[in-house]
């Protein structure tokens, strides 16, 4: 699976950005999808990740209700809606993948094998 992220910008505090990820390989049947950003000197955050068949979401705390996960299947795409943003939203966004992940482990960095590029976002106050 290749993964190309876009979207990244600069924007106002408050403001809103949309982010993509379009997805090209193998079969997308089993396929998990999430977003995860970071900062300099800090460890890679997850954020939100959908599974491509059925749809079930799972997102992180801090982002919940403020970001959107979703997928445009025939496009083969992933976006991250990003609304109400702030400051510490600032960070490079990447967007992930990977093959046959239950629900409980879409949270976690290293169960993802394949990785985009990153998009930076920087949210000025």
């Amino acid at each position: 699976v290749q993964l190309q992220a876009s979207g990244g910008g600069l924007v106002q505090a408050g403001g809103s950005l949309r982010l993509s990820c379009a997805a090209s390989g193998r079969t997308f049947s089993n396929l998990v999808m999430g977003w995860f950003r970071q900062t300099p000197g800090k460890e890679r955050e997850f954020l939100t990740a959908i599974k491509w068949s059925g749809g079930s979401t799972v997102y992180a705390d801090s982002v919940k209700g403020r970001f959107t996960i979703s997928k445009d299947m025939p496009k083969k795409t992933l976006y991250l809606q990003m609304n109400n943003l702030k400051p510490e939203d600032t960070a490079v966004y990447y967007c992930a993948a990977s093959f046959g992940l239950i629900t409980s482990t879409m949270r976690s960095l290293e169960k993802y094998d394949y990785w985009g590029q990153g998009t930076q976002v920087t949210v000025s106050s």
